[in-house]
């Protein structure tokens, strides 16, 4: 079985420190907690940004303040920049992350619309997806394919038969999202049935849902995201300490499943990335 390719993600545009006080704002506290989260076995940071208050943002200057944080302390970490931003968000707002310097080498494409709860209405409409993957296939950036409900997939393969999205596909399962699949060991394995061979894909959860369904992924072949966007506690009822605790507790599975963890270069070499 192929090497287990870990990623952080480190912060969301939705968590306070409210609910956890380790949940990063700051630049300093943003580069500090991806650092921790490469040492400890991640090989890809998950990015959203945030102002120093904790309000979430697609600034362009933002966003390189973070990224250029990050890479002074860990060069070699992949860095994965979300063009999801936050609810409201305008598309112009959320492709910023497109045109830092050096571009991205991966970035997310939200693959559907959601229902979050209440009136929060995540939209992305087919001819949102086609633009932002297009200006990504412009780059040469490569899409990390957000599928937060089978419909997803079903989009990413449409769009996929159209030419827009290029093979080799990389998905990105998160489970137990309010409006989208549940955290099941039935709905995942559906979700990774539905895919085409000689894709890859990592698995995300929320809440108490991500251990149990991460483990699966790597019992299954796939890849994991752990991190304080998806679950702030380490164990029922602990808040997580930081990022690099989430991670070094799924170091200790992997390892006890018998699945060793990708560096970054085995990660760019597994998923096609350009350095």
């Amino acid at each position: 079985m192929k090497k287990l390719i870990i990623t952080a993600a480190i912060c969301g545009a939705e968590v306070t420190k409210e609910q956890n006080p380790n949940v990063p704002y700051t630049v300093r506290e943003i580069g500090i907690e991806a650092e921790k989260a490469f040492l400890a076995g991640a090989s890809i940071i998950h990015l959203h940004v945030r102002e120093d208050d904790g309000t979430p943002t697609q600034d362009l200057k933002r966003f390189q303040a973070c990224v250029d944080e990050i890479k002074k302390r860990s060069p070699d970490v992949i860095v994965l920049p979300s063009t999801g931003g936050a609810i409201g968000m305008s598309n112009e707002e959320r492709l910023q992350p497109i045109f830092m310097k050096p571009q991205p080498e991966i970035v997310t494409l939200d693959m559907g619309t959601m229902n979050f709860g209440g009136d929060k209405i995540f939209v992305n409409t087919e001819n949102t997806i086609i633009n932002f993957v297009e200006e990504m296939n412009s780059r040469g950036i490569k899409p990390e394919l957000e599928c937060f409900d089978k419909g997803m997939i079903d989009m990413a393969l449409r769009l996929h038969k159209k030419g827009h999205i290029k093979e080799p596909m990389h998905f990105n399962f998160i489970l137990g999202i309010i409006g989208g699949i549940s955290a099941t060991p039935r709905d995942l394995l559906y979700l990774i049935n539905s895919i085409p061979k000689g894709s890859t894909f990592c698995v995300g959860a929320v809440g108490r849902h991500e251990f149990p369904m991460v483990t699966m992924s790597i019992v299954l072949g796939g890849h994991v995201r752990v991190g304080l966007e998806d679950n702030i506690y380490i164990s029922k009822g602990v808040l997580a300490k930081s990022n690099s605790e989430l991670v070094e507790k799924v170091v200790g599975i992997s390892k006890e499943l018998g699945r060793d963890i990708a560096s970054p270069y085995e990660a760019r070499l597994m998923l096609g990335l350009r350095k």
